[in-house]
């Protein structure tokens, strides 16, 4: 009997333990001034497009529609070859131009020759689209990582903000982007994009150490996120509900394609990145 009990008092304790560093593990940064900006705001994911209307996603016209109506917009970052940074979600622009083609090989010059989803708007430079949000609605501006490519990016990105007036926040799925910000730019609200690997649409993409380590929130220790941006329909992921728990971690859910889903969110806290419909 005492050698049972004395069995499963180790095992409470490995278990204990183990719930200790899990929760350590998950530790954002907490009570960064700024997140009031971006609550009570929704966002159209990649503006508020409509492509059987002639706007394109990422383009000028949909963010311009995106202020009139009053809402934030998520956008996506990409830097080029001549260190200017392209507004466009696929790093292959196949799918958003009808033709090959890779952002990170091309210049600002070459944009003109790659019409988004056969419109004459053409893909913006993030310089062209901050103004449009100035002193308006707030940014969710998506780093896009290539090529190993993480510091460089975000020092850029973070150049080109030096001198913008509006309020912005930056996400990003690969954590360099994270630590970048936490290193050198700590006053930049930073947030953690992520998914279940395992059953969204990134799966296969990497290897399964590296999917269990980004479904699971792994990294948070080390990135110190202000705000997790998980996508919505796989939110009962138990580290993010841990987090908003025990840390009251800011959450985004993304891409949400129902006002009934958007409600739902909202009313459990969820700041809501939008798409397919308008609010």
């Amino acid at each position: 009997m005492k050698k049972m009990a004395r069995a499963a008092a180790g095992t409470l304790a490995v278990g204990a333990a183990a719930a200790a560093g899990w929760c350590m593990l998950l530790r954002p940064r907490r009570n960064q001034p700024g997140w009031e900006k971006f609550q009570g705001v929704r966002y159209a994911h990649r503006g508020l497009h409509d492509a059987s209307a002639g706007v394109p996603e990422n383009s000028l016209a949909a963010f311009r529609l995106a202020v009139e109506k009053g809402f934030g917009a998520e956008l996506d970052v990409h830097l080029m070859a001549d260190g200017q940074l392209a507004v466009v979600h696929d790093s292959d622009l196949t799918r958003v131009c009808g033709k090959a083609g890779c952002i990170e090989d091309l210049t600002a010059a070459d944009l003109k020759d790659y019409p988004l989803q056969g419109t004459a708007e053409t893909i913006p430079l993030l310089a062209d689209v901050l103004p449009l949000f100035a002193g308006k609605t707030p940014l969710i501006i998506e780093l896009k990582v290539e090529r190993g490519n993480a510091d460089a990016l975000t020092d850029r990105v973070m150049e080109e903000l030096a001198d913008y007036g509006g309020d912005y926040c930056i996400e990003s799925f690969h954590p360099a982007v994270l630590l970048r910000l936490k290193h050198r730019y700590p006053q930049v609200i930073r947030g953690q994009l992520s998914e279940n690997f395992f059953r969204g649409s990134e799966t296969g993409l990497l290897s399964r150490p590296s999917a269990v380590v980004m479904t699971y929130l792994l990294s948070t220790s080390a990135t110190r996120p202000d705000f997790i941006a998980y996508h919505y329909q796989h939110r009962d992921c138990p580290s993010l509900r841990l987090m908003r728990r025990l840390y009251g971690v800011h959450e985004v859910g993304w891409t949400v394609r129902s006002r009934e889903d958007m409600e739902a969110l909202e009313k459990d806290g969820v700041t809501v990145i939008f798409e397919s419909f308008v609010p």
